[in-house]
């Protein structure tokens, strides 16, 4: 009787030991939210620029190259204003083209229940509702993204996260510095047509080559 508890003691102090060192290995291998600098300065290129640009599109399109996290306004005659943006980390870019069919100043945010299950899932709790404040998400501006006459989901917002302009970390939004996006909105209209390039080219041939600054015009204006 005494070595079968012996035996049993030491089965048990392997069992600890064994599911013990699982743990530690799942607690290793377990994804890790990226740290990001909040004080981070964003780099000069994502900086609102007039530019020279080619493009087939015609004046008041949005090109965004999500790529190189860029959003210009064609404005005709090889001339575009070039606004630097944040967009959709890993999993959340997309491509397609969309119009603006709403616009709103100081938006109110509702995240869709899908967003807030998965922030949950991070320890992150996101209200059902906010008001639309400095403190707010969106920011100060947002233009409503829409496929035909549905609610594509995504915006291009303003955002209470400057740093994170020429980085990948949204959930498929466009991003802009709230000095930028009240900018846009005061220059494009509802309707607008805006290209998105990104994942999946569904935004079919777009042709565009972006030649850099408008140096007489950056310096005299016009």
């Amino acid at each position: 009787m005494k070595m079968a508890r012996t035996v049993l003691a030491i089965a048990s102090l392997v069992a600890v030991a064994f599911t013990g060192g699982i743990a530690e290995a799942k607690q290793k291998h377990k994804p890790q939210e990226p740290v990001y600098n909040i004080h981070r300065k964003v780099p000069d290129q994502f900086k609102r620029k007039v530019i020279h640009l080619t493009t087939d599109e015609k004046p008041g399109t949005i090109i965004i190259d999500t790529n190189n996290k860029f959003l210009y306004l064609v404005e005709g005659n090889n001339r575009a204003i070039r606004y630097g943006v944040g967009v959709g980390r890993e999993g959340f870019g997309w491509s397609g083209v969309v119009k603006i069919q709403r616009k709103q100043e100081w938006p109110d945010w509702t995240p869709p229940p899908e967003m807030r299950r998965r922030e949950a899932a991070k320890g992150h709790i996101l209200p059902v509702h906010q008001a639309g404040g400095e403190d707010n998400p969106l920011g100060a501006r947002a233009m409503y993204l829409y496929r035909g006459r549905s609610d594509s989901g995504f915006r291009i917002h303003g955002t209470n996260q400057p740093w994170s302009i020429g980085l990948n970390l949204s959930s498929g939004c466009i991003r802009m510095m709230n000095k930028d996006v009240e900018d846009l909105y005061d220059r494009v209209k509802i309707g607008t047509k805006v290209i998105v390039i990104g994942p999946g080219n569904k935004q079919g041939k777009v042709a565009f080559q972006d030649k850099g600054l408008d140096f007489f015009r950056t310096l005299f204006g016009g």
